[in-house]
């Protein structure tokens, strides 16, 4: 059993066929939810017109660990912190895609897009922002920035 902060959330996809003439589809993530039980563990469609369909992707957990406090606190500094959610599109069949992991850590996001995945971010509701601060207050200390002498006021002997 965990003893790290964990949150289980459930995250909707939503797909648009032919949003224009160079894409058949356009994914985005909708939202991020707290789980529910009534969302069961499969993924279910809420809703299919033909032209827009949102499918709910229930059962992930976000995890804090302490040694991404650096992640957390540039999230949490951005002006507008967010859930970070990477997802993929099926090679066989391009009308399907799904979310792979949902993160609060700007680096962990970083890391993803370094490794060429798609991510999406989706605003973090008032009580997840709080609860992620509590955390990062507790786990993280910015490291104090320290004044770099420029080159040309140091002695040859000590540029480098």
């Amino acid at each position: 059993m965990s003893k790290r902060p964990r949150i289980e959330v459930a995250v909707v996809v939503e797909r648009e066929a032919q949003p224009n003439r160079w894409e058949d589809w356009r994914f985005r993530i909708a939202e991020v939810l707290p789980h529910e039980p009534a969302f069961g563990t499969a993924a279910r469609v809420l809703r299919d017109d033909g032209r827009l369909q949102r499918v709910l992707h229930p059962g992930f957990a976000v995890e804090l660990f302490a040694d991404e406090g650096e992640g957390y606190y540039l999230n949490l500094t951005s002006g507008a912190p967010v859930w970070f959610v990477m997802w993929r599109v099926d090679d066989a069949d391009a009308s399907r895609a799904w979310p792979e992991i949902v993160s609060v850590s700007y680096n962990e996001a970083g890391r993803w897009l370094d490794a060429q995945e798609r991510v999406d971010s989706v605003p973090l509701s008032p009580e997840v922002r709080d609860w992620l601060q509590a955390f990062t207050d507790a786990h993280y200390r910015p490291e104090p920035k320290q004044r770099r002498r420029p080159a040309s006021f140091q002695r040859p002997h000590e540029r480098g």
